[in-house]
């Protein structure tokens, strides 16, 4: 005959740090205790750092004059803004002496000429018919043909030398317009391209600008970010360094299980004696 007996035991063990480390524990202790009471809001150098980021970020000295820049880029950088000018000068030229010389229109039409050829006719005329008429033939159909070469040969080198010297002016003065007009011509192209590239540094600082519109809204959550996450992060080291600590400390649970075999006589004696608490002392009876 056999059988098994089970018993439960509860034990409870009090934890305490190593006795040499308890003084170093408990002055840790203290510190981080004095540490937790400003753990959980900024401290004034702090608040005052996040005011003065708060106030810059809604007073941004950049945000227009980047926006004003962007746009007039956007809009050629003022580069053809002298365009109505620089076209008024080559008409300027075209309209003036320069642009009438050019047409031909002052070929044998020089005051100054038509003077110095009535001076020729008139000294012509008077030494020919002074001459005629000393002979006593003025009149003469031979003083007219005299008179004629005369005047002919006074004035045909100086209005050939005038043509030449006019001609020469107009054709100066046509190489001088087709240069100004290319000229003209190669400034507004030029100016033209730098429009075009002052609209496409315009387009690439676009995102720069609003950038800055927008920086006082990001500088404004950044520093409200970090005024929740200063103190937050100020309450997680606290709470990473004392729960090591605080975990040397306190009370330990266990519960033990206990077994034992009894043998069959065990059992036996066991038995009887309950049998025997179930009557009186004498009262026992095996027979009549």
């Amino acid at each position: 005959m056999g059988g098994t007996s089970k018993s439960t035991t509860t034990q409870s063990q009090s934890l305490s740090p190593y006795d040499p480390a308890s003084g170093a524990l408990k002055g840790l202790l203290g510190g981080l205790t004095n540490l937790a009471g400003t753990a959980g809001s900024a401290t004034p150098a702090q608040t005052g750092a996040l005011n003065t980021i708060e106030a810059n970020a809604n007073n941004n000295p950049f945000a227009s004059p980047m926006t004003s820049g962007t746009l007039g880029l956007l809009n050629g950088g003022g580069a053809t803004n002298n365009d109505a000018a620089i076209r008024s000068n080559l008409g300027m030229l075209q309209n003036g002496i320069v642009g009438q010389t050019a047409s031909g229109a002052n070929i044998g039409n020089n005051p100054a000429l038509k003077a110095q050829l009535d001076q020729i006719t008139t000294d012509v005329t008077n030494q020919t018919n002074g001459a005629w008429a000393a002979a006593g033939r003025d009149g003469s159909p031979g003083n007219t043909q005299a008179l004629a070469r005369g005047i002919a040969s006074g004035v045909a080198p100086v209005i050939a030398a005038q043509y030449n010297t006019d001609t020469a002016n107009a054709l100066n003065a046509a190489n001088t317009l087709y240069g100004a007009g290319n000229t003209t011509y190669g400034i507004l192209n030029a100016n033209n391209a730098t429009a075009n590239q002052n609209f496409t540094n315009g387009v690439g600082t676009a995102g720069t600008a609003l950038d800055s519109q927008n920086w006082g809204a990001n500088a404004t959550l950044a520093a409200e970010a970090q005024r929740f996450g200063i103190p937050a992060s100020q309450l997680t080291t606290l709470l990473g360094a004392i729960s090591p600590v605080a975990a040397q400390f306190g009370t330990q649970n266990g519960t033990s299980n206990t077994e034992s075999q009894m043998s069959g006589a065990q059992q036996f004696a066991t038995i009887a004696s309950g049998i025997g608490s179930l009557w009186p002392k004498g009262n026992i009876s095996f027979g009549s």
